[in-house]
Parts: structure tokens; sequence; C-alpha cells
């Protein structure tokens, strides 16, 4: 049977809402969607590139618990709420946080994220340091 592990921050701003930052299984981490939120779950802005820059930046930290950095995502999904709104800055982000090979993506627009002021929302699939995958 394959050992599944619990991935956490200190803080974990995802604890209250019986979910779990990240997911070590099989030679991967399942990192949960990340939104524009600091330590105490609070948003950072109204301004979508400043949430998504969190959203980043929280992603990066939970890899960091685990001994593996942006260089090991495999896999992104990104949710906005308005893609003719945020297109440009979608890519912008996408070049401030990841690099060549650029991660398989999938982008889609959602009418709503788990908190009405959440514009932009990120998870990823990443390799495992720990674990060497064939």
């Amino acid at each position: 049977m394959a050992t599944i592990e619990r991935i956490a921050t200190t803080p974990d701003w995802y604890e209250p809402y019986k979910i779990s930052q990240a997911i070590r299984a099989g030679g991967l981490l399942f990192l949960s969607g990340q939104a524009g939120i600091d330590e105490r779950g609070q948003t950072v802005a109204a301004d979508f590139l400043a949430q998504g820059r969190q959203a980043f930046a929280n992603i990066e930290r939970v890899l960091a618990v685990t001994g593996a950095g942006m260089r090991d995502i495999v896999k992104v999904t990104i949710m906005v709420r308005d893609m003719a709104a945020h297109l440009e800055q979608v890519i912008q982000l996408r070049g401030e946080f990841l690099a060549q090979p650029y991660p398989a993506d999938t982008l889609m627009e959602v009418s709503s994220l788990a908190q009405p002021d959440w514009l932009i929302e990120v998870d990823v699939v990443a390799l495992d340091p720990v674990v060497a995958v064939g």
C-alpha cells in the first residue's frame, strides 16, 4: 500500500478548513489550491497581481517544507475570476515564478472561488525530491 503523508507549514492557514496544504504520495507532491492569503488566512489585497504573487509565494513556502522548489513543478492549474481582464497578468506571473521548461498548465475562468474577494487560485503537482521518480 502506498504511503500518503500530509504536508503543512507552521502556521497552517488551511487547518481550520480541514484541508491539507499538500499531500506527498507516489513520488509526487500534490498542493491544494493556494490563494492570495497570508499566514492568518486573510486576503492580502484586492489587486490581482498582489493576490497572484502571494498565491505563488504560498506555493513556494509549502514546497520548501518538503525540500522541493518551483523547478520541481510539473503541472499547474490556475483559476481566475475574470480571464479577459487578467490574462496578461497571468502570463506575467508565470514568467516571475516559473522557468523553462515550463510546467504543463491548465488555465480556466471560474465564476467564484472559496472566498468572494479571491481573484486567483493556483494549485500544482511537483516532483518529490525525497523520492526518486522513474
